[in-house]
């Protein structure tokens, strides 16, 4: 078994380790050597089948159960922001990642190494890439260059949710409403036509749009259409002959991208709409006899998450999630990034508790 000569020792508690996962810097691009520590300290325990592919591992149990819940991770953080070597004041470790989400790899690290015969197979992923482009997104090429790996009835992706379970998430799209008119010169402005005013009728429609409130699993998903752009002019004198107006929709995931889309334009009927990105969201599966389990374990609690997450991806593969980490969603990213001890200790023992039980 890993011991403290190794450069990752998983008999440390959640804190600790939380702690030594921080020191290990791994910004986006360059988790490399933090994926060889954690794929060695893996290797080490013999209840585990520990693959690899890229900066990606995967580290599976095979007893034959029923079951298979899967528990997910990325190892990248933002950049440093002189937040590193971590400290601990009280009850607080502070350091780039402990939020995000190096307290929930510390987890699915000591579940791991300490679970040798749960109740169900487990799956953990360790990805690289989560807080860039999503084309880099090592989860994304597991799933499309070994979807074999995630198989799994039921996932957990450790993301911060303040130790409250945060079910499925939401699906994102924004577009670009292009509006046309006349150039012109101010001084004859009834020469020309002012794209800007036409930009009028489209704000009045997002002002006057009234968003769903959508349940799913008993969770309640907000949605919201909203300007978070605008776009013209040319110079001080000169009527615009162009304005564009960026919307983002968030819509609740009993929606697919195609009819998020469709709505969207639905909205806008009459307009020039350009879809500029778009990610499906992910139902929460809190129907599934694993998730209900789940969620007993856990505190009985759950909320919608407001946002996207890689559990869309798994969504995407069929198979249910939500997420659940000891991190405070609100410290992501922060100077001051910090997680609490006590909640790194506490999602640890409920999913230990639950996968034992």
């Amino acid at each position: 078994m890993s011991s403290p000569n190794t450069p990752l020792d998983l008999t440390l508690d959640g804190g600790a380790l939380t702690a030594r996962l921080v020191d290990f810097p791994s910004v986006s691009g360059d988790e490399q050597a933090l994926a060889d520590a954690v794929e060695a300290a893996l290797r080490e325990y013999p209840h585990l089948t520990v693959d690899r592919y890229g900066n990606n591992v995967v580290a599976r149990t095979n007893l034959g159960r029923a079951e298979r819940v899967l528990l997910a991770g990325h190892l990248d953080t933002v950049p440093i922001a002189d937040n590193l070597p971590s400290h601990v004041e009280g009850d607080l470790l502070y350091g780039c990642g402990t939020s995000d989400m190096k307290s929930g790899v510390a987890v699915q690290l000591r579940l791991a190494a300490t679970l040798p015969e749960p109740n169900r197979d487990l799956t953990f992923v360790f990805y690289d890439c989560e807080e860039i482009e999503a084309s880099r997104n090592g989860l994304g090429h597991l799933a499309a260059q070994r979807p074999d790996w995630l198989a799994a009835d039921f996932a957990v992706l450790l993301e911060p949710s303040g130790a409250v379970v945060e079910g499925g998430c939401q699906g994102t799209l924004r577009v670009q409403v292009r509006l046309t008119g006349v150039r012109a010169h101010a001084a004859r402005s009834w020469l020309g036509d002012n794209a800007i005013h036409h930009a009028a009728e489209v704000l009045g429609r997002l002002a006057a749009y009234e968003a769903r409130l959508v349940e799913i699993d008993g969770l309640e998903y907000h949605e919201g259409l909203n300007a978070v752009r605008i776009d013209g002019g040319v110079a001080g004198n000169v009527i615009p002959d162009e304005c564009v107006v960026t919307v983002n929709f968030r819509y609740a995931p009993d929606r697919d991208e195609a009819a998020a889309e469709a709505h969207v334009r639905e909205v806008f009927a009459g307009f020039d709409v350009t879809v500029t990105d778009s990610a499906p969201g992910a139902l929460p599966g809190l129907g599934q006899p694993a998730a209900r389990a789940f969620l007993a374990a856990t505190g009985g609690t759950a909320r919608a998450k407001f946002g996207w997450t890689d559990v869309a991806r798994f969504s995407a593969l069929g198979v249910p999630a939500v997420n659940y980490g000891p991190g405070d969603p609100n410290l992501a990213h922060k100077r001051e990034e910090h997680c609490s001890l006590r909640a790194i200790a506490e999602v640890e023992e409920r999913l230990a508790a639950w996968l034992s039980a």
